[in-house]
């Protein structure tokens, strides 16, 4: 649940008075906390170091997300750095935790800027978090050296500076243009106007397409009616049974229904075909386009 704003006023004041551990001490912690599961050091090493995920996570206000979320996801960063952290490295809690803390973050926001996946990758990543910057520094430079960076020219040293293809650059300039937008919502100002969902082009068949499917479906009925005329009526009832139920049934069923061998249904359901196959062909050259 996120933090509500009076909360979060007192939780950042409880987290600017909190003591500040010496090297020492938070050595202490850790070592009670790793090998001891000491709850109390935990608690007290977390909060100790709750002030570094606040200003972390005040950093990253400009991408939109709410200072709330943002201190709660730099709080899970700080706990996922204290069960991790090894004391025996002799590197201090801080330093490790702002990696873990950082992690968080980022990937919070990465997953709420879009309902579209931005991306996943390190290379995504810093793409995401560093292009703006880049591309900032880069023409600066050239200005500096009285040139003017048209846009490939500006991807492709994008591109370069971050160590990706200029194909992702692309991409993630499209993605960071602007933010998700509904359907629903109307083209206009006013409530009559049309939504954008109805600008989308309709992928079902088109009208002129049904009624052309309709007549040649409906001919092509008539076809089959007049070519079954010409069968005699065992053969129809062969064809019938093995084409047109649902469950077809077998050679060897209709065999003994007839008084027949299963090898001489199968020489009457061939012949039935071959005069099917003559009679459509004779209704007109298309017929078998259309079967």
């Amino acid at each position: 649940m996120a933090l509500d704003a009076p909360y979060q006023q007192v939780f950042s004041r409880q987290a600017r008075a909190a003591e500040l551990l010496d090297a020492e001490t938070e050595l202490r912690l850790a070592y009670a906390w790793r090998d001891q599961r000491d709850e109390a050091a935990l608690h007290r090493l977390i909060t100790a170091y709750m002030r570094l995920a606040i200003s972390m996570a005040s950093k990253f206000r400009r991408y939109g997300a709410p200072m709330n979320d943002l201190i709660q996801e730099a709080s899970l960063g700080l706990m996922k750095a204290a069960e991790k952290f090894d004391p025996d490295r002799g590197v201090r809690f801080s330093t490790y935790a702002v990696w873990w803390i950082k992690a968080s973050i980022q990937d919070y926001v990465m997953r709420n800027w879009s309902m579209v996946r931005t991306g996943s990758t390190s290379a995504q990543k810093s793409l995401f978090f560093n292009m703006k910057r880049v591309q900032a520094k880069l023409e600066r430079e050239a200005a500096a050296e009285g040139l003017v960076l048209d846009q490939h020219q500006l991807r492709e040293k994008v591109a370069q500076e971050i160590g990706v293809r200029v194909a992702e650059v692309e991409m993630m300039e499209g993605r960071l243009a602007g933010s998700d937008a509904s359907l629903n919502a109307t083209q206009a100002a006013d409530e009559d106007g049309r939504e954008w969902i109805d600008a989308l082009e309709d992928d079902g068949p088109q009208a002129a397409e049904r009624v052309e499917f309709s007549h040649d479906t409906e001919r092509l009925r008539g076809w089959l009616v007049a070519a079954l005329r010409g069968l005699s009526a065992r053969e129809r009832h062969i064809v019938a049974e093995r084409r047109l139920r649902d469950e077809p049934r077998t050679l060897e069923s209709l065999g003994v229904e007839l008084g027949l061998s299963k090898e001489r249904i199968r020489q009457l359901e061939a012949a039935a075909y071959v005069k099917l196959r003559r009679a459509l062909e004779a209704q007109s050259p298309e017929v078998l386009a259309l079967l």
